[in-house]
């Protein structure tokens, strides 16, 4: 049957994106950490496969730490939160998005907490890291260099 669009319109259709998307929703469950470390692996695998194996691996880690703040501090139950990777010229932006205005800070160290250690990860494998205000919520993002 022929259509009465122009030619120009009838090859525009919506074609599926290729390869996982830059945007993952992810239950604000401790499981969602797992998840977001395997999307990440795919992720780079196939839309930065010349990264280098030392800043995959840092993607993994911050994205996994991130995930894990955010599920810890940043959710209640039944809340989601939002990971994006972005691939920049010279980096991979990791963001984390949850519904809780509240900021994350670095804690001191103590021998007494077995965590609290996360974002001195992240501040040491990024090249930066910072908080974003969102409407409904924050955004914790982290550039990665490639």
């Amino acid at each position: 049957m022929a259509t009465m669009l122009p030619e120009s319109y009838e090859n525009a259709c919506c074609r599926p994106a290729v390869g996982p998307p830059p945007q993952l929703i992810l239950a604000g469950v401790p499981e969602s950490v797992g998840a977001a470390r395997a999307y990440a692996c795919e992720f780079v695998a196939y839309h930065l496969p010349d990264i280098g194996t030392e800043s995959a691996d840092n993607v993994q880690l911050i994205v996994s730490e991130l995930v894990t703040n955010a599920v810890r501090y940043g959710t209640e139950p039944g809340d989601s939160l939002l990971l994006t990777l972005t691939a920049m010229a010279a980096s991979v932006r990791v963001e984390v998005r949850d519904p809780v205005r509240r900021r994350p800070c670095l804690r001191g160290a103590s021998n007494e907490r077995d965590r609290g250690r996360g974002l001195f990860i992240v501040e040491a494998l990024a090249e930066r890291w910072g908080v974003t205000d969102q409407p409904f919520g924050k955004a914790v993002w982290a550039d990665v260099a490639r």
